[in-house]
């Protein structure tokens, strides 16, 4: 389901960003305004792997962001962007088909604990004209997609005694990681903005819960690891006026 919802937004992102820049491309050359904007978030982390194999709320675990926009066009945004987040999971909190713990987690036990840093670009498509105050919708629906890198620092153990002291691990690794998904944008005033954001992560990595090459019988060696964000963010707006070539080359007019 999360495979199928990945592909289906990168696919839709990548098919309006191409029409934004080919087919706005005429209205981006008249703009004589370009924005850009600094912001903070709060929010969730959250991890889906070995230990969750679906996305579960009470994994959930505070997070904060920091972010740089920039625009191209009106509906195409540049972001780029720093996550920190914490990650949980247990196996004891997996329901299974009867209503309490499956037989495999039960057995297992496991118990993770870590952080995930985050440093990532992204584009953005803003499906309104969300700033233009001359117009009554103030806000926007928007997807995004992007690439970046992170370093998670996580540490495994188990309740079960007889796995032995190699199922308890503690480490760190880096890796790559594409980030997609969706948010509503919202100018509060011209200056000021609110968001709304939820993305998935995906990983290239079996090693975010230190589980990837563990007993064959107990963990899954094929499915990677995902984590998400949401969260809300506030950010400032900075107007940068363009000059119109007409005046930009031949500066006497302006005289």
């Amino acid at each position: 389901m999360i495979n199928n919802t990945f592909r289906c937004a990168l696919l839709v992102c990548l098919t309006q960003a191409g029409s934004a820049f080919f087919c706005a491309s005429a209205q981006a050359q008249i703009e004589t305004q370009r924005t850009s904007e600094l912001g903070l978030g709060l929010g969730a982390t959250n991890y889906r792997g070995e230990i969750a194999p679906q996305y579960q709320f009470n994994n959930n675990r505070p997070a904060i962001t920091a972010f740089y926009r920039r625009d191209v066009s009106v509906p195409v945004t540049l972001r780029g962007s720093l996550l920190a987040g914490l990650l949980r999971a247990d196996d004891g909190s997996v329901t299974g088909a009867g209503g309490g713990v499956p037989p495999l987690q039960g057995y297992r036990g496991s118990d993770m604990k870590g952080s995930v840093l985050e440093a990532a670009g992204a584009l953005e498509y803003n499906f309104l004209n969300y700033r233009n105050r001359r117009q009554k919708v103030h806000f926007t629906p928007y997807l995004f997609i992007g690439v970046g890198g992170y370093y998670a620092h996580t540490r495994t153990k188990t309740a079960n005694q007889s796995l032995g002291d190699a199922y308890n691990r503690s480490a760190g690794h880096f890796g790559l990681v594409v980030p997609a998904g969706a948010g509503l944008k919202y100018a509060l005033s011209q200056r000021i903005n609110l968001g709304l954001e939820t993305g998935v992560r995906k990983t290239f990595s079996d090693q975010l819960d230190n589980l990837g090459d563990q007993d064959p019988l107990l963990v899954n060696a094929h499915d990677k690891d995902w984590y998400y964000y949401t969260g809300f963010s506030v950010s400032y707006t900075f107007y940068q006026v363009r000059c119109p070539p007409q005046y930009k080359n031949n500066k006497k007019l302006l005289e």
